[in-house]
């Protein structure tokens, strides 16, 4: 199922319920879930909340070459609207302005840390592998090293695959 229409919707105001949005899903990650990070802590008050943190010169180096420039390109008009209207609405960024998307950058990891309660929250580097998370989570850490995936080379190559199609 297709759920832009309601991030889109979410963007512009309009929350989904989330307990009933998030039925059958076991976590949400990244994009664009990460967006919504205070409302659907609000809602689900059992959940953990990781805040996956890097150093800041390392974000923008890394969303700069990928995601700010896949922004645009994106085939879908459906991802494109949402995509807009979270950065419109949600992220505070400006995408050319590197000072200033550095700072929102760090701005919103203060932000969390500050609302979420500390017994909530996990602070994560995906340097440190599985650790922290399966910790957190009571979970068993697997017997296989931490996958490294989604590298800068892999997403520009998936953004060049997806202009062609």
């Amino acid at each position: 199922m297709d759920h832009c229409p309601v991030w889109t919707a979410a963007a512009k105001g309009t929350m989904p319920d989330w307990n009933e949005f998030l039925t059958g899903y076991g976590s949400a990650v990244d994009w664009p879930s990460a967006a919504f990070w205070k409302e659907m802590s609000d809602a689900l008050p059992d959940a953990i909340v990781i805040l996956s943190v890097r150093d800041t010169q390392e974000w923008w180096d890394s969303a700069h070459s990928t995601i700010f420039q896949a922004i645009g390109r994106m085939p879908d008009p459906n991802w494109q609207a949402m995509i807009q209207a979270i950065f419109a609405t949600r992220t505070h960024i400006d995408m050319l302005d590197e000072e200033q998307a550095k700072a929102a950058f760090d701005e919103h990891n203060e932000s969390v840390k500050a609302y979420v309660a500390p017994e909530r929250l996990v602070i994560w580097n995906a340097k440190d592998g599985w650790a922290p998370l399966c910790n957190a989570l009571g979970v068993p850490i697997p017997d296989e090293p931490f996958p490294k995936t989604n590298t800068r080379a892999e997403f520009i190559q998936r953004i060049r695959d997806r202009a062609t199609q």
